[in-house]
């Protein structure tokens, strides 16, 4: 299947592989877990700029988890893992806590049902 929207490139999207896909695709799932993460480092850019914090790279992984509730499978926990590279001197506890601010005003995570976790780190050299 593909998936399309206007001016935009095609995606390849197939059941994941637990579902009997072949998981050479995006899927749903990891769609959704991509759309959250993205989210988050769309919004945490513009916390940090908004703080006038200077940071150097974000990575962000989004995992989520299924699983059968009352006849229905959902997901019912995604746990942000992010990893905040920022300049000497930068105040690592101010920087977790615009990391924190980041994960609650995510407008996709937001918009979920599931519980929600950040596990964040940062690293100042």
């Amino acid at each position: 299947m593909s998936l399309t929207a206007a001016g935009l490139p095609a995606i390849a999207s197939a059941p994941p592989r637990e579902f009997d896909g072949p998981g050479d695709r995006w899927s749903p799932e990891d769609l959704l877990c991509a759309s959250v993460a993205d989210c988050f480092i769309l919004t945490f850019r513009a916390v940090a700029r908004a703080s006038k914090l200077s940071w150097l790279h974000l990575n962000c992984r989004v995992e989520g988890t299924l699983e059968r509730v009352d006849g229905i499978t959902k997901f019912t926990q995604f746990v942000t893992y992010a990893e905040l590279k920022v300049p000497p001197g930068t105040d690592v506890e101010r920087s977790k806590l615009l990391l924190d601010k980041a994960e609650h005003g995510c407008l996709i995570a937001n918009s979920l049902t599931a519980t929600r976790s950040l596990e964040a780190q940062v690293i100042s050299p």
